[in-house]
């Protein structure tokens, strides 16, 4: 089920004329014709390719120059099916009738239009961004889940079917799939890429972010996407990587953290500094902060359309949205506070131990068998929480032949760095 599809060397390749969008659009329908009914990443469309033909031939006449063609000229990219998209309905995973969800193009998605991508369609979401799951299976192993809510993104990445696509993360949604379909998933600092078009589950913690197969691609699509983006040079040296010990770290598997010892180890051998830190040794009043933060915030976010359609909601989302409604003003205020001091007692740490990156296992294990439920996050969610930019790079795999991932996180607004360091890292835990 798996394919190599590299987002850059195929925006150059299509930008320069070596390959014909059009030609190039011919082997993306071959190749999903193949593996989409067995992976299920796509939500289904009917006139799919005669679309992309058309905007295709629109891109063509208007740049017939290759050296007047943006960056991603040519490009197909998945669109989580939880962001608006001018001509294509957002269901984001649900029941609910797609006019009552519909909304103005995302900003994310005209980011993309103007570089020159093409929308390849809309991807399999969890229902609103949550826990309960679609179709979408793991191109790894078909028995195993792709991870979510991000499911059909991650998947569509993974197999080849398309070298990008948008997902978004508000606890573990894109740093999880990607490990676990041994691909790179990137969440920036929060607010640096813009969510308006979004369906909110949680406006105070929603990050849009995307995969990619390597960390090349998320260069490229990192410096369209965000705000401000400044062009670095590579790096002269290796960033120094903190380990951060303790009841955080001891809440993934005995798998996956023998695995993320021996990748230390390979880092170590590298060339890369190692720190060892003692922190997060509250990680269960964190994770239960955000938990409540996200609750409340997906209450006041459904609220219009759970009043109309609750019984159209899954049993996890119902059950969000009723505890969120019990959750109180101060703990809502508790939590957006604990996001700022946590961040700011990271940030202290780096600056302590002149740290670059934070580096832990991307999940608590390889991807779970079954698709019913997709994966714990709790490796993402103080990344989350306190909104830094995160990146997941491959690093081998199980005895079963399974992908694990590792997550490096960097300072927030430090996207730059935590993009151009990855490059390295990639390198050395893929050797």
């Amino acid at each position: 089920m798996l394919h190599p599809e590299p987002l850059a060397t195929t925006a150059d390749a299509l930008r320069a004329g070596q390959i014909d969008v059009s030609t190039y659009l011919g082997k993306l329908k071959a190749r999903t014709d193949t593996v989409e009914p067995e992976v299920s990443a796509l939500v289904p469309e009917e006139d799919r390719w005669n679309r992309l033909d058309e905007d295709a031939a629109v891109l063509a006449g208007t740049y017939r120059d290759p050296a007047d063609r943006p960056s991603l000229y040519g490009v197909p990219i998945g669109i989580k099916d939880i962001i608006h998209v001018d001509g294509l309905p957002t269901q984001a995973g649900s029941t609910l009738p797609p006019d009552v969800l519909a909304g103005p193009e995302a900003t994310v998605v005209r980011l993309l239009r103007d570089a020159g991508a093409l929308v390849f369609g809309k991807t399999v979401t969890t229902e609103f961004a949550h826990f309960d799951p679609g179709p979408t299976r793991n191109p790894h192993d078909l028995d195993r889940t792709p991870g979510g809510s991000s499911s059909g993104s991650a998947a569509a990445v993974a197999s080849g079917i398309c070298p990008a696509a948008l997902g978004t993360q508000t606890i573990g949604s894109v740093i999880r799939p990607a490990a676990f379909c041994g691909i790179v998933g990137f969440k920036p600092s929060f607010g640096r890429i813009p969510t308006d078009g979004v369906i909110p589950l949680s406006t105070s913690v929603d990050h849009v972010g995307f995969f990619t197969q390597d960390t090349a691609g998320a260069s490229l699509l990192a410096s369209i996407l965000c705000d401000g983006w400044r062009q670095l040079p590579a790096p002269t040296g290796r960033p120094t990587l903190a380990v951060p010990d303790g009841p955080y770290l001891e809440q993934a598997s005995p798998v996956a953290l023998d695995a993320f010892e021996s990748q230390l180890e390979r880092l170590g051998k590298g060339g890369y500094e190692l720190v060892r830190l003692s922190t997060l040794t509250d990680i269960e009043a964190i994770n239960e902060r955000h938990k409540r933060l996200v609750a409340a915030d997906a209450a006041l976010a459904h609220d219009e359309w759970y009043r109309e359609y609750g019984d159209r909601y899954a049993e996890e989302t119902g059950g969000l949205i009723e505890t969120g409604k019990a959750v109180t003003i101060d703990t809502v205020s508790e939590a957006r506070r604990s996001r700022h001091e946590l961040r700011a007692g990271f940030l202290e740490l780096m600056d302590q131990h002149d740290v670059d990156l934070w580096i832990a296992p991307a999940a608590p294990g390889p991807a779970p068998e079954g698709i019913e439920t997709t994966g714990d996050p709790v490796m993402n969610l103080p990344w989350t929480h306190t909104g830094l930019p995160t990146i997941t790079v491959p690093a081998g795999k199980t005895a079963d032949d399974l992908p694990l991932g590792v997550q490096c996180a960097g300072r927030f607004g430090a996207d730059e760095d935590v993009i151009r360091w990855s490059h390295g890292l990639a390198d050395t835990l893929s050797t």
